[in-house]
């Protein structure tokens, strides 16, 4: 299918056309690689999405992060909100392919039309997200009105995520003993609101939250001038849920009043084009345009149309200059 009528068929929040979306982002042969820039740089052109919330849900694996999540989709759809997920898995070192699925998840709503959700594999990068996330959200924001992105919860994932969403929730485990980890790790820094989870473990996660509070109170307060908050969650009872869904649109609307979305925005735009040449290039071919400097010079340019039409443009530079 030619990309102008999959773009078309999205831009009208056709949810038909999402899986093959995705399935076009995520083959690597040339010929579909470029008729997916040409379809994602159509989406970026004419809006699509920009009004969706885009929330990343990181943590420690066993901290409960899938069934938050079902718990929050099911409150959401309760709403009457829409709701688009990538999960980012690890890899099967034998197909390459996501090893979780997506039957693992999200079952309190399987069958429901107002939800989509697609495992994407990591890859070979340990922790780290997914090749076609950043289309993914791209896409899933055209259709949906919420999008998450959960992550495996290692390594450097939650570095990545904050690169890609607007709202960043860290997921803890109340009797793992995780206060001084986030501290020595920076964590604490990222998330724009903590959970503790599996609050009906009582006197745990009341330590848990009390400590996160205090470790907050230590640091730095975030440049733009909002107050991390910590929310105590049971997804089994339902507590706190309707308390964290209030506490990231209230996290909304402070950045769309400060500005701080748009900055983000930008900022997932930048990570999206210099990790999709280095990745393909390597430092040899984006010697062609200066090295990372000169990425980094033409990335802070005239702003282009969309992240995929500057991946077009620069690729094509390389690719001039590798046969010169």
């Amino acid at each position: 299918m030619p990309e102008p009528e999959l773009a078309g068929r999205l831009l009208a929040r056709e949810r038909s056309a999402v899986s093959e979306a995705l399935n076009l982002v995520d083959d690597r042969r040339p010929p579909q690689r470029e008729a997916a820039l040409a379809m994602l740089d159509q989406l970026a052109r004419e809006g699509a999405g920009h009004g969706a919330v885009r929330i990343g849900l990181t943590g420690a694996p066993g901290a409960g992060k899938s069934t938050l999540l079902d718990a929050l989709v099911s409150a959401l759809r309760a709403r009457h909100q829409s709701v688009g997920i990538i999960a980012v898995d690890p890899s099967s070192q034998r197909t390459g392919g996501a090893l979780l699925g997506d039957r693992l998840r999200v079952r309190s709503v399987s069958g429901d039309e107002g939800v989509f959700l697609r495992s994407m594999a990591a890859r070979d990068r340990l922790g780290g997200l997914a090749d076609a996330t950043f289309a993914g959200v791209v896409i899933l924001s055209t259709v949906f009105d919420v999008v998450f992105v959960e992550t495996v919860g290692i390594g450097q994932s939650e570095s990545d995520v904050a690169e890609l969403v607007d709202s960043l929730v860290f997921v803890a485990h109340p009797e793992a003993g995780d206060l001084l980890q986030f501290m020595k790790a920076g964590i604490l820094e990222l998330p724009d609101v903590f959970v503790v989870n599996k609050a009906d473990l009582g006197a745990a996660a009341q330590r848990s939250a009390s400590e996160l509070l205090a470790g907050l109170r230590l640091g730095e307060a975030p440049g733009d001038g909002w107050q991390t908050r910590v929310v105590q969650t049971s997804a089994l009872t339902g507590q706190g849920i309707d308390e964290l869904l209030d506490a990231l649109g209230a996290h909304r609307r402070h950045i769309e009043e400060s500005g701080e979305l748009a900055r983000r925005r930008e900022r997932a735009r930048l990570a999206f084009v210099r990790d999709a040449l280095e990745r393909r290039y390597g430092s040899y071919g984006l010697e062609q345009i200066g090295g990372r400097a000169g990425l980094i010079e033409r990335l802070e340019g005239p702003t282009h149309p969309s992240p995929f039409a500057l991946v077009k443009e620069l690729g094509r530079e390389i690719e001039l200059g590798l046969r010169g």
